[in-house]
């Protein structure tokens, strides 16, 4: 009995395991398994030798090398260049390397006419408000003068100036009453009136016929002078100076009116103040601290409402390095800065250095030169007292007052 049972399971299992698939379909679908085998492994052949075969070759890497920087975006989007010639590849490069080669020596050329020659520091008008002087004759300016004593006031009337130089444009004078006060310092001046004429428009005999009045009540003619400067008006940049005329008012008698046709002269310069500036030497830095302390005036001429900054202009070995401001101060008999400043110096010993301090004031139609003063290790006529002063004690702040030309 169990013999049958074994029997009957058996027959059962070889039923469930049966299937009803002929031959021809098996042997079909086991060519079509071969015919794929062989077929990935032919094209996996064909990838690995074509995979050999391009990283053998030269060419490959170049390719490789155009496919992953040449890229160009056009207006209409961005489109990727997947191959380029080896020969319009080799023509484009040495067209670029013409043209760099071209922009470096431009470059060279631009940087020798842009790079400042050493400054002098017998003259600041190089560096101020005024642009170059004219060469040859100045013209001539033509103007009276009459003091009326009981009211102690300076009547000045511009009449014209006459026979400018050709580049004259835009004329005016600007009008500047000195008074040299005794004291410490009998150079400094004090700026006792300033204003200017209106500005004459093509013309190079221009008539302003211009009156003006002073008053003097606190100043004596001998100690009192006026200055005339005659300046090409330029809104864009820097009013170029063509020449300047001075009268000292001691011998200008009373109630008497005094013509004068003046021909005009190179600037002159005048003491009108002091800056109180300070230098630090930082070797291991290679810098040198700039610091502007104080600027003293004895100026009367104070308006309220305008403001005064200085401005540093470094020149070292030929080259100048980018100007630093301070900020605004209110302005007044003694403004206080206390800003300091730091520019590049290598070597303050060997290295030419020549430090240009100005001062300007704000006003509402822009800025206006107050006055200037250069110092530094140049041989010139300017002491050097404080430059050696700074070289002696490194790393420690030295200051000292520099007189403040205009």
């Amino acid at each position: 009995m169990c013999n049958a049972f074994e029997n009957m399971s058996f027959r059962y299992l070889s039923f469930q395991i049966y299937l009803p698939i002929s031959d021809t379909l098996k042997y079909g679908l086991l060519a079509l398994a071969i015919a794929l085998f062989l077929a990935a492994l032919i094209i996996l052949v064909c990838k690995m030798r074509q995979y050999y075969s391009y990283k053998a070759t030269p060419a490959g890497k170049d390719k490789k090398f155009i496919s992953s920087s040449e890229v160009e975006k056009k207006n209409d989007g961005n489109l990727l260049i997947r191959s380029l010639s080896n020969v319009f590849f080799e023509d484009a490069r040495k067209e670029q390397d013409s043209k760099i080669q071209q922009m470096q020596k431009e470059m060279e050329k631009l940087e020798v006419h842009l790079t400042p020659s050493p400054p002098s520091t017998e003259s600041l008008d190089d560096l101020g408000s005024d642009s170059d002087h004219p060469q040859g004759p100045r013209g001539r300016l033509k103007y009276n003068l009459h003091y009326n004593k009981k009211s102690k006031t300076l009547r000045l009337c511009i009449i014209e100036a006459t026979d400018l130089p050709e580049y004259s444009r835009d004329p005016f004078v600007r009008i500047r009453v000195f008074y040299k006060a005794d004291g410490a310092h009998s150079e400094v001046l004090s700026v006792v009136h300033e204003c200017e004429t209106r500005v004459v428009k093509n013309s190079r005999n221009p008539v302003f016929d211009e009156d003006f009045s002073f008053s003097l009540k606190d100043y004596p003619l001998i100690s009192t002078s006026i200055k005339l400067e005659v300046k090409d008006f330029d809104k864009y940049s820097r009013h170029t100076l063509i020449g300047e005329t001075r009268t000292a008012l001691t011998n200008l008698k009373v109630s008497e009116t005094l013509e004068l046709d003046e021909v005009l002269q190179d600037k002159t310069k005048d003491v009108i103040g002091e800056v109180l500036i300070s230098l630090k030497c930082l070797p291991t830095a290679q810098k040198i601290e700039v610091g502007i302390l104080k600027f003293k005036t004895s100026s009367s001429s104070i308006i309220k409402d305008r403001d005064v900054y200085a401005r540093i202009d470094v020149f070292s070995n030929h080259h100048k390095q980018k100007h630093q401001k301070s900020s605004l101060r209110a302005k007044s008999k003694v403004t206080v800065f206390n800003e300091t400043f730091l520019f590049s110096l290598p070597d303050p010993s060997k290295t030419q250095c020549l430090i240009l301090i100005s001062l300007y004031e704000t006003q509402p139609t822009g800025k206006e030169l107050i006055g200037q003063t250069t110092l530094g290790n140049q041989k010139t006529k300017l002491k050097a007292d404080h430059w050696d002063m700074m070289l002696q004690t490194v790393r420690q702040p030295v200051a000292d007052w520099h007189l403040l030309y205009i």
